[in-house]
């Protein structure tokens, strides 16, 4: 499991309403950005500049959707679970707490079926 992102970096990234949006929407069901510019009513370039943020913070997992014809696109799906903020002995401690990422092996899994 990667450590937390710094606590500033959390908090920036929690006041923006679009990074809100799309964490609460992919909690509900895996979705593309596309489908995230729609909920949120942004720009594709505003949905990628977001969801690059919060998979650099390990909020989001990205997995591979297979269409028809060998097409493909990404979907995202919140990890997030829970953020903690303590103040004890003068300081203010933030932990993150997540969903496991999906096994590899899995994912392989997964993919192989919807290709057959």
């Amino acid at each position: 499991m990667s450590e937390d992102p710094p606590s500033e970096k959390l908090f920036a990234l929690l006041d923006d309403e679009y990074a809100r949006t799309i964490l609460t929407k992919t909690s509900e069901q895996p979705m593309s950005a596309k489908a995230l510019g729609d909920v949120c009513d942004a720009s594709l370039p505003t949905i990628y500049r977001r969801i690059d943020r919060l998979l650099e913070c390990d909020l989001l997992v990205e997995q591979t959707e297979f269409q028809n014809e060998g097409r493909h696109y990404s979907i995202y799906e919140a990890r997030l679970e829970r953020v903690t903020v303590e103040l004890a002995d003068g300081a203010l401690n933030v932990t993150m707490t997540t969903k496991e990422k999906p096994d590899p092996a899995d994912r392989f899994t997964d993919i192989w079926e919807d290709i057959r």
